[in-house]
């Protein structure tokens, strides 16, 4: 089973999106990062997507016990 997609409190830089992508995905936070930043350089609304992800996600601490993505 695939870990729940949440924002870890741990190995957080800026709000855990990229941690929270890599724990789900099975990669390193390091590598989502860089994923990340080289497909800023594509036209797209990459940023608008990393704030809904920000905004949507459940933290670690608030998701607990419930049912996470």
């Amino acid at each position: 089973m695939a870990a729940a997609l949440v924002r870890p409190v741990s190995n957080r830089m800026i709000a855990g999106v990229c941690a929270g992508l890599a724990r789900r995905f099975g990669t390193s936070p390091a590598t989502m990062r860089v994923i990340f930043l080289l497909s800023c350089l594509l036209p797209g609304p990459q940023f608008l997507v990393y704030l809904a992800l920000w905004i949507l996600l459940p933290s670690e601490q608030r998701a607990g016990g419930a049912a996470a993505w």
